[in-house]
């Protein structure tokens, strides 16, 4: 899944990312006001780790900006403001939860799951979806036949259809989803035609029902029926 992360201690921003990219996020930064309002704009999140203090400008206003341009990301805010005013204005302006500096990045971590799950699987740890039982905490995938072996790209990519089960999703938005600014955004996407292909082999080898749908010259859809 992919991240923003607006903060401005770049030492701070950098053991975030490299934490986070150990517990298989993909995060993009900004170090100030301009350069996340850029970026929010430009790019869809999962999920954005946001400081309040920022060079240039405030990351309340960058709140409100998520706001008037209805973006559905969740927001965690971290700063070393401890005041109750903070608090209550940040999560009034649309924020989904408040960390005080200095923390821990495994209860960071742990926050930003809490939030995703609310967000995409309305805060359950397991979710059922067709013949899927999929753990968001255990990162595995079950079907009547048992558990399937997914490869961490394909089982991300299981996870974004699911979030987005019966919506069309872009290739474009694929790509950026589960490589970021990682990877050079080409009009060859055959990388993502063979983790569909793979993923889709492994559900019907395990009795599902082929849930991915090609929408021809718009993307996919994993379509639920019912």
């Amino acid at each position: 899944m992919k991240l923003l992360i607006i903060e401005d201690e770049k030492e701070l921003a950098g053991s975030i990312c490299s934490y986070l990219g150990n517990e298989h996020f993909h995060c993009d930064m900004a170090y100030d006001y301009y350069d996340a309002i850029d970026k929010i704009h430009i790019h869809e999140y999962s999920c954005i780790i946001l400081d309040i203090t920022l060079p240039l400008g405030s990351g309340l206003t960058i709140l409100k900006e998520l706001k008037a341009a209805n973006k559905a990301e969740g927001v965690l805010i971290i700063s070393a403001k401890n005041s109750l005013n903070d608090k209550v204005l940040g999560l009034n302006l649309g924020a989904d939860d408040y960390l005080t500096k200095p923390f821990h990045l495994p209860e960071l971590s742990a926050r930003l799951a809490a939030i995703l799950r609310r967000k995409s699987f309305d805060g359950k740890n397991r979710t059922s979806v067709g013949d899927l039982v999929l753990d968001i905490q255990d990162k595995t995938v079950k079907t009547p036949a048992g558990s399937i072996d997914l490869t961490r790209k394909e089982y991300e990519l299981l996870v974004y259809f699911i979030a987005n089960k019966n919506r069309v999703v872009t290739k474009e938005a694929i790509v950026e989803h589960l490589w970021g600014d990682h990877i050079d955004m080409s009009d060859n996407y055959d990388f993502i035609y063979t983790h569909i292909k793979n993923l889709r082999k492994k559900l019907i080898r395990s009795g599902c029902p082929d849930y991915v749908r090609a929408i021809y010259g718009m993307g996919y859809k994993f379509e639920i029926p019912g």
